[in-house]
This record gives C-alpha cells, structure tokens and sequence, in this order.
C-alpha cells in the first residue's frame, strides 16, 4: 500500500481523538486541582467529646471550613450537637479548642469559633446559580483521613433532606461526589473556589446518592444566628420543592419569576393543612409577592409573620385559588 492509501488516512483521526481526550483530562485535573488550592487551606477536621450515653462520654468527628478571617467556621450542627468540648485541627496539624457560637437543627447548620485570626478562608457562592451536571468537588475528613478530595457532579437541585429535628430541610443539593463519615461539615465547591454547599448526608446501602446543604440556605442561616443567637422564623408545616414552570404557563400568569413551589407533602394539624393546602399544589404568591423558589418561601417566613394571616396565590387543576393561611411558630 502507498503512504497515503486509505488505510493509512484512517487513523490520523485516531490520534486527534486521544490528544483531545488527554487535553480535556488535563483541563478537569486542573480545574479540580484550583478548587483544592482555593478551599482546602480552611478546611478543619473537628474532634468532638462529652455527648453523654449510657456507657459514659461519647466521642465524633467532622469537617468544617472557615469562612472569615476571624475564625468563624460552618459545619453541621449534627456534628456539634451535644458536644461539651470540640477541638479543630488544621491541615497542618495545629490543633486548636473552639467554640460552638450557634446551631440550627432544622437546617443541620451550626457556626463555631476558632481563636486568631486567619490568612485563609472559603468563600461563599451562589447555590441558585448552579446547574445540574455541573462538577463539584468534595473537601474534607473521611474515616480520620484528612484533607480527603473526591469530586462528581450536582445530580439534582431543589431536594428535600429531613433533619435530625424532623423538619423537611428543603433546597438541598444531591451529589455523586463520594462522601464518607467525618465528611459531614464539610464543604462542596465549584471549580471557581466557591463553596455552595456544606456536606450533610449519604444514603446508606446506595452508591452516588450524597447531599449538601445548599450555601443560600447557610448564609441565611448564619446571618440569624450571627444577629440574633438562633433562626428566628414562623412556619407553614409543609414540605416543598423549588421546581420551574413551563413556559407556556409563566406566559398565562404574567409571571416574572420562571421558579415556584410545590408542595410536597404537610405535617398534621399544621397552618398548612388547616389552610387546606395538599399535595400536589404550586404556591405562586405570598402575600402578593411572588415567590421563585424554597428559599424564597423560608426569607418571608419571618418571625414577623407569627399568627397574621397571610393571602397564598396557588395554582391547582389548572387554576389560581387564593388560600389564606396563618403562620405559626416553634421553640
């Protein structure tokens, strides 16, 4: 055969294929190696004693990371709860005593304290920015290994995760990022170097199936507990999705937000089924305002809100009703 016979032409694509493929490995290396070089110098792995059990004091493990310069650090409150001492300990090494300064159970977020202040810290993102399939990457403390990555993908948006409290914590982000115990706290970061989630959950028994709490939410969280010791709010006693409306429908309602909420399901004798809300339903308006999202409900959801009623824009068999609805509240 000739030099240029057609058998020879053939794999000259070959070979165009494989550098692409070592180009973009290389361009995912580097882009998982920035978020690690952005995040993981505030990453801590946080040692907890003194939860009292039958047997005596027990003892566990987590991950948290700073995000100020001085010293405050997001974990979960799970990893907290109950602890009578907690120590962090850097990636270095350096091994410091801290602070529980809040915790919020319903959202399984908790803010605690190191002393000094700090060259490195995470910076916050915007966890409604995100899309699904978008790569992620994992920091933290798994098993006592510290300082672990994993990376994967955001497999979902706008999940529902219960709490330890038994509260629906809604909005949060599903993950095939591998978690392991002691990653809890955590955080989850894109390639940009921002953290928008805090790494909360695995499903145990299933593979890929891991959940953060979105960064939306522990901003507003730690903002309450920062000004006022704990998360003031009233509550509807439903559990809720995010989801986005057709556009077919946005167009028929004149809506200027593309996102809504549906309803899930309701706690018993909650304001939500006194108010007559059901599966199924998509609350539209609160209060006239509309509302794009979970995160949107739980901003109106204010102390201010205890025992005045609100007017609901909900949208079932086709149709807007108006449902009137009064908030409660919880200890």
């Amino acid at each position: 055969m000739g030099l240029f016979s057609p058998r020879n032409q053939a794999k000259k694509p070959n070979r165009k294929r494989r550098g692409s493929s070592h180009d973009l490995l290389d361009a995912y290396s580097q882009a998982v190696a920035g978020a690690v070089d952005a995040v993981s110098a505030s990453v801590v792995h946080l040692q907890v004693t003194g939860r009292p059990t039958q047997s005596g004091l027990s003892s566990g493990a987590g991950s948290g990371f700073v995000f100020t310069s001085d010293g405050y650090a997001l974990t979960n409150s799970h990893v907290v709860n109950g602890a009578k001492s907690l120590t962090a300990v850097y990636p270095d090494g350096r091994e410091v005593d801290a602070d529980v300064v809040g915790a919020d159970p319903d959202t399984d977020v908790a803010i605690v304290r190191l002393p000094g202040k700090h060259r490195e810290w995470a910076e916050l993102g915007d966890s409604a920015a995100l899309r699904q399939g978008q790569l992620v990457v994992a920091i933290g403390n798994p098993l006592g290994f510290d300082c672990t990555v994993t990376t994967g993908v955001i497999s979902a948006l706008g999940r529902s995760l219960r709490s330890q409290s038994g509260r629906l914590i809604d909005d949060v982000l599903q993950t095939d990022a591998p978690l392991n115990p002691g990653n809890s706290g955590g955080p989850l970061v894109t390639p940009d170097g921002r953290v928008i989630g805090i790494n909360t959950a695995v499903i145990a028994g299933a593979q890929g199936l891991c959940f953060a709490i979105a960064s939306n939410t522990a901003e507003y969280v730690l903002g309450e507990i920062l000004k006022y010791g704990k998360v003031r709010r009233s509550y509807l006693g439903l559990g809720a999705q995010t989801i986005e409306l057709p556009q077919r429908l946005r167009r028929e309602l004149n809506r200027k937000v593309s996102g809504a909420v549906r309803v899930a399901q309701f706690e018993l004798g909650s304001p939500a089924a006194q108010a007559g809300l059901a599966p199924g339903d998509v609350i539209l308006k609160f209060d006239g305002e509309e509302i794009g999202g979970v995160d949107d409900l739980h901003r109106l959801l204010t102390a201010e809100r205890l025992g005045k009623k609100v007017k609901l824009d909900v949208f079932r068999d086709d149709t807007v009703i108006k449902v009137t609805a009064t908030p409660g509240g919880r200890d």
